[in-house]
């Protein structure tokens, strides 16, 4: 077989830290595995013309979520042998299930390998818009020492009303990292949970559009599916409660782009923190990097090095199912046998 991963650059990192096991250069530890059972495996990064290059005779395709290139239908017609695109990590929405599914293609990603990381990343983003730690940071590398200035928009967390959107696996955890805070958190999700899995996690149920009113903070933690694409238009976006702030470690197409940037210039909102864009990687002229009151990060939240290892394990793990003709393992599975097996994509949010 020809297996292909497409994976980010690790640079003079790759060679001083073998951890980073999501990088092109270590390519998740799978050569020695691959290439001793007598596969063909090859490790590229970010040059969207070598995909094109090599889709033609790829078995396999390997990549991480959106980098380098989104796998779109087009593509998938491009590559006759292909049976498998497998994600190093979560979310599959950069390729066309769909399409998969017609030519009946395997896709998989590594349910729960990011959840943790994910989950601590969005506590850290709320807390630095919340206590202003990106004006106060910048002081410092600017030389200025202006305590007014960064404490005349700085609030304790304590208190304050959390809206969770999306109470997935990653949601659950920020609820209960959440809880120490002493916070009041309200959550909306296509499927409600169960009264003791709400009382749990000490979080009230409300529809969408009553929920976003009544928040100091979201939180999206919601696939991106043609119902979630643009959930957060200019409308929900001004019906936020003035002063508040949204956090988005999901997707970024759920928020869209310029109504962000109005709500943030017009100050309805007092920040916006995320570590997802559209497209992505986020050209130097994206809107997002100069709005101002924001805490962006370019997708990292879920690529801790313990993250890193955890998917690199789940990636070898399917991998040698399908090598040795076995079920890849069920909670993986987004398209199987022609379908779309994943409730994560199948479901829809009503709104």
């Amino acid at each position: 077989m020809k297996i292909i991963s497409f994976l980010y650059p690790g640079g003079p990192a790759a060679k001083e830290v073998p951890e980073l096991l999501g990088c092109a250069e270590n390519a998740l530890g799978l050569r020695p595995f691959l290439e001793g059972k007598g596969h063909e495996f090859l490790s590229l990064t970010d040059k969207e013309n070598d995909l094109d290059k090599y889709l033609p005779n790829a078995d396999a395709i390997i990549t991480t979520p959106f980098w380098p290139a989104y796998i779109t239908k087009e593509r998938i017609e491009k590559a006759p042998k292909l049976r498998l695109i497998l994600t190093a990590g979560v979310g599959s929405d950069h390729i066309d299930l769909a399409a998969a599914a017609d030519h009946r293609i395997t896709v998989a990603e590594i349910t729960g390998c990011n959840v943790v990381s994910v989950a601590e990343h969005a506590v850290m983003q709320i807390l630095a818009l919340v206590r202003n730690y990106m004006p106060a940071y910048k002081q410092v590398i600017d030389g200025r020492w202006d305590i007014g200035e960064i404490a005349a928009k700085s609030h304790d967390l304590e208190g304050k009303v959390v809206g969770i959107v999306g109470t997935g696996r990653i949601g659950q955890r920020l609820a209960i990292r959440l809880k120490p805070f002493d916070v009041h958190v309200l959550y909306y999700d296509f499927r409600r949970l169960s009264t003791v899995e709400e009382e749990v996690l000490g979080i009230r149920y409300n529809l969408l559009d009553e929920l976003i009113p009544k928040c100091d903070i979201i939180s999206i933690h919601c696939p991106l599916t043609p119902e979630t694409d643009g959930l957060f238009n200019r409308k929900r976006l001004f019906a936020m409660k003035k002063g508040s702030y949204l956090v988005n470690t999901a997707r970024g197409r759920i928020v869209e782009t310029m109504a962000l940037v109005e709500a943030l210039e017009k100050r309805h909102l007092a920040g916006y923190a995320g570590d997802v864009w559209y497209p992505q990687p986020a050209p130097p002229d994206h809107p997002w990097r100069h709005m101002p009151n924001h805490a962006m990060t370019p997708h990292v939240s879920g690529t801790s090095l313990e993250a890193q290892k955890r998917y690199a394990d789940g990636i070898r793990d399917c991998l040698e199912r399908f090598l040795d003709n076995r079920p890849i393992e069920r909670d993986y599975l987004i398209v199987d046998g022609g379908k779309v097996v994943s409730l994560s994509y199948s479901y829809a949010f009503k709104n």
